[in-house]
């Protein structure tokens, strides 16, 4: 399955004033990155990854309706999976500003 298109011109669109942006397809997917840092992407299995606090994790599989992201069988601490129909207009732009945030606490490659 290619990544939504439509998903990625939303993100593109909120991270258009974004400095350091870089745009990049990886794992069937197109990632945004800031800094080098993966922030989100609109996702080659479907809606959106985010990359978050690894100690926020947790709380933000248990009060939203974001899940871990697995690759091959193991669940990747610090990424979460959003599906599409999750991703209404503001709640997209919440999760790629909580990505972006993170993104910009890590150094930059």
């Amino acid at each position: 399955m290619a990544y939504d298109e439509e998903l990625a011109e939303r993100i593109r669109a909120l991270l258009a004033d974004e400095p350091g942006l870089e745009e990049k397809k990886m794992f069937g997917g197109l990632a945004f990155l800031v800094g080098g840092n993966m922030a989100v992407a609109a996702s080659g299995q479907g809606g959106l990854l985010v990359h978050v606090d690894p100690e926020e994790s947790a709380a933000l599989v248990e009060t939203s309706p974001a899940y871990p992201m697995e690759m091959r069988g193991r669940t990747m601490t610090g990424w979460l999976r959003v599906d599409s129909e999750h991703l209404g207009g503001d709640e997209l732009a919440a999760w790629v500003e909580r990505g972006v945030t993170f993104a910009r606490s890590l150094p930059a490659k």
